[in-house]
């Protein structure tokens, strides 16, 4: 097994922690991860996209042309990854944000409205985690222990007061392609 993901959108979106949350949760079931951050001039409002690249073998290169899954956060990753998925990949899409009609033959394509979600739970900074609950729910790879562990580490003592609506956040996305 190996999956090949990518993640693009605005710096700021939480493209990096969703690669970074994957790529650490995927070594915690013990499987193989390689997290590859790329960033644009600007950190906050800039483009930022990173790869993950999951296997039960080792990994001997973290670059690939096609994903097998696209998570995608606005319009410009959008025209520009779009064409950059395998058949019978998954794209992940903004739907608040991405607007332009998306068909493609012989690839799974899922609007999760992640922006607006998570405005509905009065957090707009929890929208990645939004669309990581959709991402879970269509791409069984992840024990749901493992993904909430995993966000336990990452927000740390200082943010672990923030885990309850991440963990709701995740659900909402869950529930939004169900």
């Amino acid at each position: 097994m190996i999956r090949n993901i990518r993640i693009a959108g605005f710096g700021g979106q939480g493209v990096m922690l969703t690669g970074q949350l994957l790529a650490y949760a995927a070594n915690k079931q013990g499987l193989y991860s390689l997290w590859v951050p790329t960033y644009g001039p600007e950190t906050r409002g800039g483009t930022a996209n990173c790869s993950v690249v999951i296997s039960d073998k080792p990994i001997h290169s973290p670059v690939f042309k096609n994903a097998d899954d696209l998570l995608i956060f606005n319009e410009p990753s959008m025209q520009k990854f779009m064409d950059k998925i395998k058949e019978g990949g998954n794209i992940f899409y903004n739907s608040s944000l991405i607007k332009s009609h998306l068909e493609k033959e012989a690839i799974h394509i899922y609007g999760v409205p992640m922006t607006e979600l998570a405005q509905s739970l009065e957090k707009p900074q929890v929208a990645n985690m939004v669309m990581l609950g959709a991402y879970l729910k269509k791409v069984d790879i992840f024990k749901e222990d493992v993904i909430i562990d995993s966000l336990k580490h990452f927000l740390g003592e200082k943010k672990g007061h923030m885990l309850p609506i991440n963990q709701k956040a995740l659900c909402v996305g869950f529930e939004a392609v169900a």
